[in-house]
């Protein structure tokens, strides 16, 4: 799996700290061009749905940040649509996507990455015509839905 730079890896404890404390399902950070950084978790209000990711840019935006470096999501799926309010903002903001214990699956480099369908991998898969190219997925991980399979 990929190792996170120390920056990241701060946002990873982050948004791992933001889920735990909401008891989501999952976490994102988000570190906006000036260095500074942006936590949260799901919001699940009857008048208003968001991802972690959406709540994280949407605090980072609200706080006047004008541009992202990077984002972490914990426990999310490729087709969040935070991953669209970041590259609004920033088409060449990393996006690090982690299972719930941290480990990383996936990372979006730039806006030239292929992640505007559902399920990026399967996409990647069908590509290549075979399995060769198809990235490292967590054991576990259910790629239908996008999140970890529990038994």
């Amino acid at each position: 799996m990929t190792e996170l730079d120390a920056e990241d890896n701060k946002l990873l404890v982050l948004a791992r700290g933001a889920m735990g404390r909401t008891g989501g399902n999952g976490g994102a950070a988000v570190r906006d061009s000036d260095g500074r950084t942006y936590a949260a978790g799901e919001v699940a209000l009857s008048t208003l749905k968001l991802t972690a990711l959406q709540s994280a840019v949407a605090a980072a935006i609200s706080s006047g940040a004008e541009g992202f470096e990077a984002a972490v999501v914990v426990g999310g799926k490729f087709s969040d649509p935070g991953v669209g309010a970041v590259r609004e903002v920033s088409s060449s903001a990393r996006i690090v996507f982690t299972d719930r214990k941290g480990v990383v699956y996936d990372t979006i480099e730039d806006a030239r990455d292929p992640y505007g369908v559902e399920n990026p991998i399967a996409a990647q898969r069908s590509e290549a015509g075979d399995a060769a190219g198809v990235r490292a997925v967590p054991e576990g991980f259910d790629l239908d839905t996008e999140s970890e399979a529990f038994e």
